[in-house]
Formats: C-alpha cells, structure tokens, sequence
C-alpha cells in the first residue's frame, strides 16, 4: 500500500512539474490519431524558425502518452516573433505501427507574434490525410 502511495504522489509530482514547464514555455504540441479517438505517443517532431529563405532546427521532441509535447520552443531562448515551421514525422510513427499511409510527415508553419503568451498546434492524423489548427 505504501509502495501505490509512493507512486501516486510520485506521477502527481511528475504531472506538476510538467505543467509548470508547459507553462513557461510558449509552444505545445498534440496529436491525435483519428482512426482510434487516441493520442498518438511516440511521434518525432521538430522546430524551425524561418531566417530569411532558410530554417533554422530550434528543437525536437517526441510525443508523451497522450501524444503532447508540452515544451517545444527552447527552454533557454526567448520566444522571438517570427514564422515557424513544426514537421511531425507521420510516415514513421505509422511504419512502426504497420499501417501503410500517404503523408511522410506533416510540415504546418505558422507565426508566433507574442501577442499570447502560449501557442498550440493540435494535428488530427489519419493515415491519408490531417488537419490542424490553433489550439490553446
């Protein structure tokens, strides 16, 4: 009983944490596969800001559990306006999920303007097609 305390308290902990990362940090992903209703967990995405006709990698991540990553935009930069590119890797996630699909990856970009404090890119995934949108 002691032990499922422990563990309890520890994912709680573990939960806080995040948030409070998510929090500070002005960009958030999350995917969800549209065949089943479920996350998506283990889906590589990356961060690029455009720098004139060339991107520049800022960072990448993998889906948590329920297909999020709270935290993408540099823990250690401030968030500096410009247009944005995030690729999810879909051809791979669906590969080691033996399901056959159109899309190798899905590239949205977007424009961060610091009018808000946080920006989210939900992506609805299917096998041959998605959508997105701006979340909260």
């Amino acid at each position: 009983m002691t032990n499922l305390k422990t563990l309890c308290a520890s994912l709680a902990l573990a939960s806080l944490s995040s948030l409070a990362m998510a929090a500070d940090n002005p960009l958030s992903v999350h995917v969800l596969n549209l065949n089943d209703g479920l996350p998506s967990p283990d889906v590589k995405v990356t961060l690029e800001k455009q720098n004139g006709n060339q991107w520049t990698a800022l960072n990448d991540g993998v889906t948590n559990q329920q297909g999020r990553i709270t935290a993408l935009y540099p823990q250690d930069k401030a968030l500096e306006k410009g247009t944005y590119r995030v690729t999810f890797k879909t051809g791979d996630w669906f590969e080691a999920h033996d399901t056959a699909s159109f899309f190798p990856e899905v590239p949205v970009i977007f424009e961060m303007d610091g009018t808000v404090p946080h920006y989210h890119i939900p992506l609805l995934l299917s096998p041959y097609g998605f959508s997105t949108y701006r979340g909260n």
